[in-house]
């Protein structure tokens, strides 16, 4: 794992936990309109490192990672942490674990609960050949995985790819799916999703208020899985904004 720093002197801390399958680059768009007030730190997580072949290990060695990088450079706090997706599962166990105190947690479409085992398996091949068409797509390919993935994302596919880009999504899907979220702590947790992927997270949703009845939710219309920030980086970082200044 890596941490790529953009660093302000006495600004709030916001890091950002990158999906599965991409590099931290995803949010190099956040960044540019955060950056003059915040001091940012891009997560690359291991399997999905550029221009470095890496292993994913699991979600909670992500996790642990992150943890002792706040513990031993920000003395175990953080202002804010936003992860996008498997990002998200991240930031999820992190709060679950509560070893360092997150201020302002915002988990955007993380999936918090196990998928059944025999359901694992095929989704986590699907989601390989996935990207493995967004590094040679074309023709056919190219229509039928783009009418769920955007050009965007299937360009940041393309760049892992090269650097066990499979082996990575492959470890890493199976990880996210199997365990379910048991636990969490944090006094301004966020978690958003879009409309149009509502049939999965909706029950991400239900399962979090369960354990944390104060979480705040948002619901983006007409949005697909990622397409908040893929589309309108300017909106979250707006909403960023608005979260993390209103305690400073």
């Amino acid at each position: 794992m890596n941490f790529v720093r953009f660093d302000k002197d006495k600004c709030p801390i916001v890091m950002l936990l990158p999906g599965l399958g991409v590099s931290y680059e995803l949010f190099l768009p956040l960044i540019e309109l955060l950056k003059d007030r915040y001091s940012i730190i891009g997560v690359e997580v291991d399997g999905f490192i550029l221009g470095k072949q890496t292993r994913f290990s699991s979600i909670d060695d992500q996790a642990s990672q992150i943890i002792r990088y706040v513990q031993e450079n920000y003395s175990g706090k953080i202002d804010c942490i936003y992860g996008l997706s498997m990002g998200g599962k991240i930031l999820s166990r992190i709060l679950e674990r509560n070893e360092i105190v997150v201020e302002h947690a915002i988990m955007d479409a993380a999936p918090l609960m196990a998928l059944p085992r025999w359901l694992v398996g095929p989704l986590r091949y699907m989601q390989a050949v996935n990207v493995w068409t967004c590094f040679h797509w074309e023709g056919f390919w190219k229509w039928v995985f783009n009418s769920y993935y955007f050009d965007v994302l299937l360009g940041e596919c393309k760049k892992i790819y090269p650097y066990d880009g499979i082996r990575s999504v492959l470890d890493g899907y199976k990880s996210i799916y199997a365990s379910t979220l048991h636990d969490i702590h944090g006094k301004d947790i966020h978690y958003w999703y879009g409309s149009k992927e509502s049939f999965v997270a909706k029950a991400q949703e239900k399962h979090l208020l369960g354990l944390h009845p104060s979480s705040k939710i948002e619901v983006f219309d007409g949005l697909n899985h990622g397409q908040l920030l893929i589309d309108y980086p300017e909106e979250v970082a707006k909403r960023i904004d608005k979260i993390v200044k209103r305690a400073h």
